[in-house]
């Protein structure tokens, strides 16, 4: 199956005998005692299995399990870790996962965060006890692109894990595990779900090893697991992915050439552009380079504050991945600890007519 028909047809496991197209929501959390039934909700819920099978295929998996948050999702990966293992994380990287490892993890790993984008500075890190390599690309905010094969390669020399962050790219753009991933982590919330009303996350596996059933344990025993409800609502939204991610890499890339040229606008950061540190390395690992950009406005905070107030489409809101197009100036949310620039606007393109979007910008930014 190509990956539109994947989207559709490999999250419907009917067990109704009304044999309904769609399958219903299955809202009990317990089950009878039978032969292969689930027993209880927190451990397997028929959605639940659902949705972790249309994102094994989409993801060329062997296996998935389903978080409430991609925080949670990125947790797991966290706590099936040794004590006191080492792990390597982006320099830019999603302020809320970095935040764990900086607090949560702290006195449990060890991290050091570097330059993914040289790999030089990744193989300068590794130690004795380094277990994990997190990557994320492209990242959140600086849209940093890792060469992922290459990193692979290393990971693998070296008995390591490596986990790669595939949110903003999603699997119609990337497929992490056919580059040589162990693991593929996203958050559900974004534009898997696509609305702006589901939160969720997930991990996929390229083997069913004793770390992955560490990690199935974690899930079942400490039970952050997403709702029957949003399970169903996110199997329904991933039939449009494949369609929705065209129209968002569409008008991504017409707004971000269009800013490029514009004189109020101090640069662009799109792997899509030529001009991008890692448009090769993109080129060739991406089929498109997802719905995602960022700007650094000409001036400082103040001047970036008063873009956002201008726009009429784009609302002030945190997240990325919904329909409708979102911006935020990432270091006023990200807090006094930030390393974005603070006049850097992250840039969620949504499906709206990509004319009325040019436009917007192009009397705000006057």
């Amino acid at each position: 199956m190509r990956i539109e028909t994947i989207a559709i047809h490999a999250g419907n496991m009917i067990t109704d005998s009304n044999r309904p197209v769609i399958q219903p929501i299955i809202t009990s959390t317990t089950f009878e005692h039978h032969e292969n039934s689930p027993i209880y909700t927190r451990a397997s819920n028929p959605n639940r299995l659902a949705l972790e099978k249309v994102l094994t295929q989409l993801e060329f998996g062997k296996d998935a399990a389903a978080f409430s948050s991609g925080n949670a999702a990125a947790m797991a990966v966290f706590q099936s870790l040794d004590p006191q293992s080492h792990i390597i994380a982006p320099d830019d990287m999603y302020h809320g996962i970095r935040k764990q490892l900086v607090e949560v993890f702290k006195g449990i790993h060890e991290v050091s965060f570097v330059d993914m984008a040289d790999i030089n500075q990744v193989n300068a890190s590794i130690k004795e006890n380094t277990r994990l390599i997190w990557l994320e690309t492209p990242s959140n905010p600086l849209l940093k692109i890792c060469d992922i094969r290459n990193i692979a390669r290393l990971a693998k020399g070296k008995n390591m894990i490596l986990a790669c962050d595939n949110t903003f790219a999603t699997p119609v753009f990337q497929n992490p595990i056919l580059l040589g991933a162990d693991l593929v982590m996203h958050s559900t919330t974004k534009f898997l779900g696509g609305h702006s009303d589901i939160l969720g996350g997930i991990i996929i596996t390229n083997e069913k090893n004793a770390f992955w059933e560490r990690l199935r344990m974690i899930q079942h025993v400490g039970g952050a697991v997403p709702s029957p409800f949003d399970c169903y609502l996110l199997t329904r939204s991933i039939k449009t992915l494949p369609y929705r991610m065209k129209g968002h890499f569409q008008n991504a890339s017409k707004l971000a050439k269009f800013l490029t040229d514009h004189p109020s606008i101090e640069k662009v950061y799109y792997p899509g552009l030529q001009s991008h540190e890692g448009y090769k390395i993109a080129s060739s690992q991406m089929t498109g380079f997802s719905g995602v950009l960022s700007v650094t406005i000409v001036g400082g905070a103040k001047e970036a504050d008063r873009v956002i107030d201008k726009l009429k489409y784009f609302t002030n809101a945190t997240s990325l991945g919904g329909i409708e197009s979102l911006i935020e100036r990432r270091a006023a949310v990200e807090g006094p600890d930030t390393l974005t620039p603070q006049n850097l606007l992250r840039v969620s393109v949504g499906l709206e007519n990509i004319e009325d979007l040019i436009e917007d910008f192009d009397q705000a930014l006057k």
